[in-house]
């Protein structure tokens, strides 16, 4: 498996891993701890000829479940009045269009 990267995050990487009876594979933890991959993350898999390419999906929100809940993962610890501003803007867009009338979407 041959991993690269284009923002520079890791250095350009080549190791081997072994498929397990499953068809699964592990992924190195220096790998994962780098790029901030753990459980229940989406990984996009490509194939074109014989090179197999995985990319995390990194689209809308990083929310992942914890313990039951959903929590927001940044990588970084964010301010409360961030996330207050952040809450306050989604109901807001969610009460425009819930209570906008069929015509208006």
């Amino acid at each position: 498996m041959m991993i690269g990267m284009t923002h520079d995050i890791v250095p350009y990487m080549t190791t081997k891993v072994r498929i397990d009876r499953a068809g699964r594979i592990v992924l190195p933890k220096p790998i994962r701890k780098a790029l901030d991959i753990g459980p229940g993350d989406l990984l996009e898999l490509e194939n074109v000829g014989e090179r197999i390419t995985l990319r995390r999906v990194r689209g809308g929100v990083p929310l992942a479940k914890e313990e039951g809940v959903l929590v927001f993962r940044a990588g970084q610890p964010l301010a409360a009045s961030v996330t207050d501003d952040l809450l306050e803007q989604i109901r807001e867009e969610r009460d425009r269009q819930n209570l906008a009338p069929p015509n208006e979407l």
